[in-house]
């Protein structure tokens, strides 16, 4: 009987361990699998609320930020039709949708994203049935920093975002040096536009035409009346022909949009008695850039800026010799 009994509770003893075994390892598993399922998405927070992201999204749409999500090696697979004339990134966007300005929702669904990132919300309502659905407004972040950091965030690339960023100010000091060599270091710089229309406006150091390039990764100097009116402002400001000589530096970079080719209003500019009394027109230190290569923000276009703008400088300074 003792014999009988001593089995008995053996017996008893391992099914009460191989139950709690199972248990144990049930437990285990449901945990990974909630473990796992976390880290397949983060919550992002977003203008329009929380958005429950992918952690690394693999297919990317956007309307105007092509080349915010490529600086930190996002797979895009569409973007709005803005992008497509940036010349930094044609090369990049071979393979790359063109979805229309304002975006296509019916040619956004064929794409089958998993994020998008939009810098207008007009179809939030639609695009977000699609996939999740990211608003960043225009000028968001404010210089190539905060922006590269953003989207690494955004792509789950922070690795790519640091380096990138690494290689930005390595590029930047190195630029810096050579234009330190050719240019006083009191000397101003401005940056402006010439339109089709006969506008003139005066920018700022985050409104495209060169203003990351020059004044914060170049870091040349604007005259007393931009930095005070403009850049501290954070506002580009249309300005008359008249006041041009308040706002003029010792070096003038304008931009000309002239979108159809047939405008003369650049011409008409260059004609005036203001423009040629400026210090930098009867000094050769004027720079007449073209629109599609100045326009654009986003770190690529900024990065080659930098190159363009210091081969600039560096070239003219040999020509004023």
């Amino acid at each position: 009987m003792k014999k009988r009994s001593f089995i008995i509770s053996l017996v008893m003893m391992l099914c009460l361990l191989v139950s709690a075994c199972s248990s144990a390892s049930q437990s285990s598993g449901n945990s990974g699998d909630e473990k796992a399922a976390a880290e397949t998405t983060k919550t992002y927070k977003s203008t329009r609320g929380d958005v429950e992201i992918p952690t690394h999204p693999k297919r990317i749409v956007t309307d105007h930020y092509a080349g915010e999500l490529l600086t930190v090696g996002a797979n895009l697979v569409g973007s709005g039709s803005w992008s497509f004339t940036n010349p930094f990134l044609k090369d990049k966007l071979k393979d790359v949708t063109d979805l229309g300005d304002p975006i296509n929702v019916e040619k956004v669904m064929k794409l089958k994203p998993d994020l998008i990132v939009v810098m207008k919300d007009d179809n939030y309502d639609k695009l977000s049935k699609i996939a999740p659905t990211v608003v960043i407004p225009y000028n968001t972040a404010k210089n190539v920093q905060e922006t590269v950091k953003m989207f690494g965030d955004v792509a789950g690339a922070k690795k790519e975002a640091e380096q990138f960023l690494a290689d930005f100010e390595q590029q930047s000091k190195d630029a810096r040096k050579k234009i330190a060599k050719v240019i006083n270091k009191d000397a101003t710089f401005g940056i402006y536009e010439n339109t089709d229309k006969g506008k003139l406006w005066v920018f700022n150091d985050n409104g495209g035409r060169g203003g990351q390039a020059i004044y914060n990764a170049l870091g040349l100097k604007a005259p007393e009346k931009i930095e005070k009116d403009i850049i501290q402002t954070g506002e580009m400001k249309e300005i008359s022909m008249e006041v041009l000589p308040e706002y003029a530096a010792d070096y003038m970079f304008v931009t000309n949009y002239n979108p159809n080719g047939d405008s003369k209003t650049l011409d008409k500019l260059k004609e005036s008695s203001i423009w040629k009394n400026l210090d930098a027109v009867k000094n050769n230190r004027v720079f007449i850039n073209d629109f599609d290569t100045y326009y654009p923000y986003d770190p690529i276009s900024v990065s080659k800026q930098v190159d363009l703008i210091t081969e600039m400088l560096v070239k003219r300074a040999e020509e004023n010799k």
